[in-house]
């Protein structure tokens, strides 16, 4: 089954609604898709409403997913989570502070711009660019410094305002990688590394210590890795017990010439098999 376990949605940093991406996952032949906005799951009830509604379970499986951004040795590190009890305390309140840290390191964002370089802009102007409820990111607030006329474009806002040299810029304070693989692993989910080539050279050392902590897979297969990078994190992946997923990590179009790239990596069929062999292997574990 062709799968994309890594999209995001309004909900977060990605641009389609849950609608949408339902729409354009069976348009170009997804069975299986997973989607994983950042630090929420508010995406998974409006996409799955929508395919009951739309009598479309024989053409697609919705999976419930979360992108959790944490911080270790002050670099990001994403734990995608897969299957997990939306009703869990625990999970519940990582997700409620998450979502406070956003709003916080916003505002301050926003009061530094507006003392520092003279650029005014509301937290309601960086709310209306995310779906209700949704996570609220540096995208948004990029966008809006080019909207508010603060820089030419959304990159050029990266790189005066959106970076941790920058003076107006304000770190978020976060749960760690070790915290968020326990809690989504507690709440009967599977947690595994996002794009773990991100990390470099410290990829290993820290996959091998989330392991005691509940990590169970490496997202091997992503739109940043090249074929040896797939290679080398399958490998590392078997060598350790973990199993491999992967996706498009789709946010939005390509631009260039308006494609949608979601599926647009090959994931091998068996890598979902191995995703719902994991989930019964940890209910079982969890019965017993």
């Amino acid at each position: 089954m062709k799968t994309d376990l890594h999209i995001h949605t309004y909900f977060s940093d990605g641009v389609f609604t849950p609608e949408k991406i339902i729409d354009s996952a069976i348009e170009v032949g997804l069975g299986a898709i997973a989607i994983t906005d950042h630090d929420n799951i508010l995406a998974y009830d409006v996409a799955q409403k929508y395919i009951n509604d739309n009598s479309l379970n024989d053409k697609i499986e919705l999976i419930r997913g979360i992108e959790v951004n944490t911080l270790y040795e002050n670099n990001e590190v994403h734990i995608l989570g897969y299957f997990m009890n939306p009703k869990d305390s625990d999970f519940l309140a990582m997700i409620k502070d998450q979502q406070a840290a956003r709003i916080k390191q916003t505002k301050e964002i926003l009061t530094l711009l507006n003392k520092k370089e003279g650029i005014h802009i509301k937290f309601d102007d960086i709310k209306k660019l995310v779906a209700p409820g949704g996570s609220i990111g540096r995208p948004h607030i990029a966008r809006a410094i080019t909207s508010a006329g603060g820089t030419n474009n959304v990159m050029e806002s990266y790189s005066k305002y959106i970076h941790i040299d920058s003076p107006v810029y304000v770190s978020r304070k976060t749960v760690t990688p070790h915290d968020a693989v326990e809690i989504i692993y507690d709440a009967g989910g599977i947690p595994v590394i996002a794009h773990p080539h991100d990390l470099d050279d410290k990829a290993e050392k820290l996959i091998k210590d989330l392991m005691n902590y509940g990590l169970r897979g490496i997202e091997a297969y992503h739109r940043k890795h090249s074929p040896a990078m797939v290679e080398y994190f399958s490998t590392m992946a078997e060598n350790l017990g973990l199993i491999v997923t992967g996706g498009s990590d789709f946010h939005a179009p390509n631009m260039l010439n308006g494609q949608i790239v979601l599926g647009k990596n090959f994931i091998p069929d068996w890598v979902y098999d191995k995703l719902k062999e994991e989930k019964k292997r940890i209910d079982f574990a969890g019965v017993n």
